[in-house]
């Protein structure tokens, strides 16, 4: 049980895709993922794009009570792994007070959190479930902030910016790259990402994605048009050159594949 309770509670209901139990790819041990349900970015190869909005029919709404209810039942995983729970999406931030009210009832039964982010959210309004959290993950997609714009239609300033001050609290941070081919998948894109890493993060840490079309299925529900053909997969070569030049910048590089 960790020490500070938290008794504010500003919102007790929310938009969520779902609750995916016995997870062991976003965090460490088993874990549940919840996913809310928003997103301020639109990449071109979104994998949930039923979390874009939270006005489809793949999204619902849940209460804080129904949500520490169902993962009150997995809580025998979470103790003997060492996981807990992730909040992910969409974007977790885009529901700041629901996401405060979730953390803080959380953070008081003493689970482990971790969270997904874009890193594009208010960074006040999000600072205090921030402060609850055991791990996060940050996207950093493409350093030209052009670039980042023509492929996800926002810039990075903001993510840039919530990454320095994130790493400025003190919390595990792992910058996740999804490695595009036609996108970032080259020497001089990823060396820019590396060199940011490294310079920004007292004890930087960096996990590599190679894209993958797994939520096409998704886009056919949904009516939406599938992500480019042109975007590519880099092979296990590719990653493995990449990620050691990452390490010789001073990152350490995980996978939690």
């Amino acid at each position: 049980m960790k020490d500070k309770k938290q008794t504010f509670c500003p919102a007790e209901e929310g938009t969520i895709m779902q609750l995916q139990n016995l997870s062991v790819n976003d965090g460490e041990g088993i874990r549940t993922i919840v996913f809310l349900a928003g997103c301020p970015l639109r990449c071109a190869w979104c994998a949930n794009p039923e979390g874009q909005t939270r006005d489809n029919a793949m999204v619902r709404r849940a209460t804080v009570d129904e949500i520490a209810s169902e993962i009150a039942e997995q809580e025998i995983f979470y103790r003997f792994s060492g996981g807990g729970v992730t909040f992910s999406g969409g974007e977790p931030g885009m529901q700041p007070a629901f996401l405060n009210c979730l953390s803080g009832r959380l953070y008081d039964e003493g689970y482990h959190l971790a969270m997904e982010s874009c890193g594009f959210f208010d960074f006040e309004a999000v600072r205090p479930t921030l402060e609850r959290l055991d791990q996060i993950f940050m996207d950093i997609k493409h350093m030209d902030p052009a670039l980042h714009r023509h492929f996800t239609g926002r810039s990075n300033q903001r993510i840039l910016e919530n990454i320095r001050r994130t790493a400025a609290l003190g919390i595990s941070l792992t910058i996740r790259v999804p490695v595009i081919l036609g996108v970032n998948g080259t020497d001089e894109d990823l060396d820019r990402i590396f060199d940011f890493v490294a310079e920004n993060l007292p004890d930087p840490e960096l996990e590599l994605l190679p894209y993958h079309r797994y939520g096409e299925g998704k886009y056919e529900k949904l009516g939406l048009p599938l992500p480019p053909a042109s975007f590519g997969t880099p092979s296990e070569e590719q990653l493995f050159r990449w990620n050691e030049r990452a390490r010789r910048k001073g990152i350490r590089t995980v996978s939690y594949r």
